[in-house]
């Protein structure tokens, strides 16, 4: 008697488990996978309970990982400052939660720079994430990680849902602020060789025009910014103090732009529509990149969350599950 009723608490207890991103988009009825979730915040799947990310300490050069409080729960803080101490401490490196390994460590040379990148200050932000104190990936320039060979990534013109949660304040017009799929080799192989989500005020030399001053929501194609399939696309800016910053893709000439404020509300179309010229049929090599451009440019600032991956297009309905769970998760509260 005992021993079934331990079951049933348990089944139970499983039963009201609160679904994660990864959850969302794996149990999809249109097949879309995560294929990379990264987050400095919190568990994107319900039961994940591994790591988040490696902290290095450098009055002594060791390391430690940073996990969850609990099963699918927000980041464990207070061992960070524990081992951090008065000592800086460096990201280096961002877990992927997903089974396919694809860890985000300091991003080597590349063709914009050739140089190996500067890892972020582990305790440059601190925030509030549902009641709980956590870190951000702070970008400051300079900085930037990558795992050149993605494991389950998009190639070619194979269909992609990305998204990436952001500070819509701490930003800048330099290239590039990126999370997605981009070169292997770290170098500039022409236009649809990468597809990432992009945030910022770029546009001048990369000829966007945007209305007003920014920031916007772009995707990062390689050789241009886009918020359409124009150049001078005129999106509107995103004022928001967080931002869930999306972009989708697949075969057959479609992608679109969404976007939203991360603590309230629903996601907007900002485009919805063919791509830009030379963009069709994409060339995706399927490396994973964050804080930098696919040819290691690493000019940009911004501020990273958390973010996601999957193999295939998600459908509107999909992606507003998510948008919940992520305004469920108390972005500043």
């Amino acid at each position: 008697m005992m021993m079934m009723m331990t079951t049933f608490l348990v089944l139970t207890a499983s039963a009201l488990a609160t679904a994660g991103p990864c959850d969302i988009y794996d149990a999809a009825p249109e097949g879309t996978p995560c294929v990379a979730a990264h987050s400095t915040v919190r568990a994107l799947y319900s039961k994940y309970s591994g790591p988040l990310y490696q902290v290095r300490r450098s009055s002594d050069n060791t390391t430690k990982d940073i996990g969850v409080l609990a099963p699918g729960g927000y980041a464990d803080a207070k061992s960070q400052d524990a081992f951090c101490g008065s000592s800086a401490c460096y990201i280096w490196r961002i877990y992927d939660q997903t089974a396919f390994s694809n860890h985000l460590d300091i991003a080597p040379p590349g063709g914009a720079h050739r140089a190996e990148d500067h890892p972020c200050n582990a305790t440059k932000e601190a925030l509030m994430v549902g009641g709980n104190k956590v870190y951000a990936a702070y970008f400051e320039g300079g900085m930037g990680y990558r795992i050149d060979k993605g494991n389950g990534t998009a190639v070619g013109d194979e269909a992609q849902t990305m998204y990436m949660v952001t500070s819509g304040v701490h930003y800048n017009n330099r290239c590039c602020f990126d999370y997605g799929n981009a070169e292997t080799d770290n170098h500039d192989d022409g236009a649809g060789t990468m597809e990432a989500v992009y945030f910022g005020s770029a546009k001048g030399g990369l000829n966007h025009g945007g209305a007003g001053k920014g920031p916007w929501i772009m995707a990062d194609m390689e050789n241009a910014l886009w918020g359409a399939d124009v150049v001078v696309s005129n999106e509107e800016p995103i004022n928001h103090t967080y931002v869930t910053a999306m972009v989708k893709g697949q075969s057959g000439n479609w992608w679109a732009i969404k976007g939203g404020d991360a603590s309230a509300g629903s996601l907007k179309f900002y485009w919805n529509g063919p791509r830009a010229p030379r963009y069709s049929p994409m060339k995706k090599q399927g490396s994973i990149i964050l804080g930098i451009g696919g040819d290691n440019s690493d000019g940009a600032t911004g501020t990273f969350y958390e973010g996601v991956m999957t193999h295939g297009t998600a459908s509107n309905t999909t992606d507003d599950k998510v948008q919940a769970n992520i305004v469920s998760a108390g972005y500043g509260k």
